[in-house]
């Protein structure tokens, strides 16, 4: 397994989607998914750490698995079939692990939510990664600027 970091969010023109992109962290490979815009808002929110007045749905998520007593030691890309990636979140209390099924795109917003580590199996980067170079990793950190200056009301159609 890989682990990553979550390098930025951004709209695709292209496909007309959002895309979350993972940064693999001892390398510079990197695996673009693509995600909605409610996803992506939501891992938006959890990278800038914005607080609402009233949970939101990875919140909520968060403080189920904590009132069971259990913490989210970590998630996991496990594949891609017919062009959908697939992911686990893997559940710990008192040594006793539990994989559920998951989207990617909740997998990663509760990783950000609980501070928990994301990692990608090794054939899933061979497959669908690419190499950033560092005029690329540049060009994303004016992304990253751009986006953090949005103020949640320039989303429009993302109001909470």
């Amino acid at each position: 397994m890989v682990e990553v970091k979550v390098l930025t969010v951004y709209y695709d023109e292209a496909n007309k989607s959002p895309v979350v992109l993972l940064k693999e962290i001892s390398g510079n490979r990197v695996l673009p998914i693509f995600i909605g815009y409610a996803e992506a808002a939501a891992i938006s929110y959890a990278l800038e750490k914005v607080e609402f007045v009233r949970p939101l749905t990875l919140d909520l998520m968060k403080r189920i698995i904590e009132s069971l007593n259990y913490n989210v030691k970590r998630v996991v890309i496990t594949k891609i079939k017919d062009n959908t990636f697939y992911a686990e979140v893997i559940l710990e209390s008192d040594g006793n692990y539990v994989a559920i099924d998951a989207r990617p795109s909740d997998s990663i917003g509760l990783a950000l939510r609980t501070n928990s580590p994301i990692y990608v199996n090794e054939e899933v980067m061979d497959a669908c990664a690419t190499i950033i170079s560092e005029s690329e990793e540049e060009r994303l950190e004016r992304i990253r600027e751009s986006i953090r200056r949005q103020k949640p009301e320039d989303l429009g159609e993302f109001q909470i």
